[in-house]
């Protein structure tokens, strides 16, 4: 992988890029028909949330473009470089920031891995909780449990929307769940990463799909990453020699955080590389190779990987 620069991103948004407006699939069906990889989906979004004026933000209401690609890649064992690399693997546990109503990256990569923890603001939970039932009917729901994390402090407001209101509960299916999470309001802890019958205090790999788009989110953005990545560092020893040792090995590997996104805007683009760079995340672009035609830069999309520095 190349370490992501200021001139790499120069390189980047100088090629001729593909236009997809805003970026979303159809903003104005109730349902999308989607096939991950042979299994087919039926997501439910709301045009009505995205035209809507709700405090905080309606972006995450309908599906972006890049999320099927990426969703498709990312759950491929066989193919995708976190797997043949052991940073993800069955026994892996996987955060989603900024899931969206569809949880769809959660429905394709769920099932291969120990768990995966879906996250976005409140108002998204009932529709997650939808396309969760409706494409994984065979698991058994069960309670999401508690508001992720702790409120920060000083770090704006979105109104009457807090992680922790009424909506700040949602069920989950199997080993894929809900946890309310919001960037500006809350600081990412442990509780973040423990739900349904597993235990566990941090995370192998944290997931973005497309949350990049707005500037002033962006610092709000990159701490939340660097908050959840250094969950690993920070995890407690405790339960005998054998979790002593499991955690030991656990630790020796950092939390890996991947970013996918459009290429929209370089200024934006810019500010989110400053940002996870200032916040001691070593930052590196996934080669076009490594990638489908479709998840490339050609097409309007790149990945990167971030690690944070020891």
């Amino acid at each position: 992988m190349k370490k992501a620069s200021k001139w790499q991103a120069f390189l980047l948004f100088s090629q001729s890029i593909p236009s997809h407006a805003l970026g979303f699939i159809d903003p104005k069906s109730t349902t999308l028909e989607l096939t991950i990889n042979g299994q087919d989906l039926t997501i439910t979004q709301s045009p009505g949330v995205l035209s809507s004026n709700r405090a905080g933000g309606t972006t995450g209401a309908v599906v972006w473009k890049v999320t099927p690609p990426f969703a498709a890649w990312l759950a491929s064992p066989a193919t995708n470089l976190f797997f043949r690399t052991g940073a993800l693997s069955p026994a892996s546990a996987v955060l989603e920031l900024g899931c969206g109503v569809s949880a769809l990256v959660g429905l394709a990569v769920g099932p291969l891995v120990s768990r995966y923890v879906l996250s976005d603001q409140p108002y998204v939970a009932r529709f997650v909780e939808e396309n969760l039932r409706q494409n994984l009917p065979r698991h058994r729901p069960r309670p999401s449990g508690a508001p992720a994390g702790n409120r920060r402090k000083g770090r704006g407001h979105h109104g009457n929307t807090a992680s922790g209101g009424p909506a700040a509960t949602a069920p989950g299916t199997g080993n894929v769940y809900f946890r309310p999470l919001d960037w500006e309001l809350d600081t990412p802890d442990s509780s973040l990463a423990a739900g349904g019958d597993a235990a566990g205090s941090s995370f192998d790999l944290v997931i973005a799909c497309d949350c990049i788009y707005n500037e002033a989110l962006v610092p709000s953005f990159a701490q939340t990453c660097a908050d959840v990545c250094r969950l690993r560092s920070t995890q407690p020893s405790g339960g005998g020699a054998a979790a002593a040792a499991g955690e030991q090995q656990q630790q020796q590997r950092p939390c890996v955080c991947v970013v996918a996104q459009q290429l929209r805007d370089p200024d934006v683009f810019g500010a989110w590389l400053r940002e996870f760079c200032a916040r001691g995340f070593r930052v590196w672009r996934v080669p076009d190779g490594e990638l489908p035609e479709a998840l490339r830069s050609s097409s309007g999309f790149v990945v990167h990987v971030g690690i944070l520095r020891g």
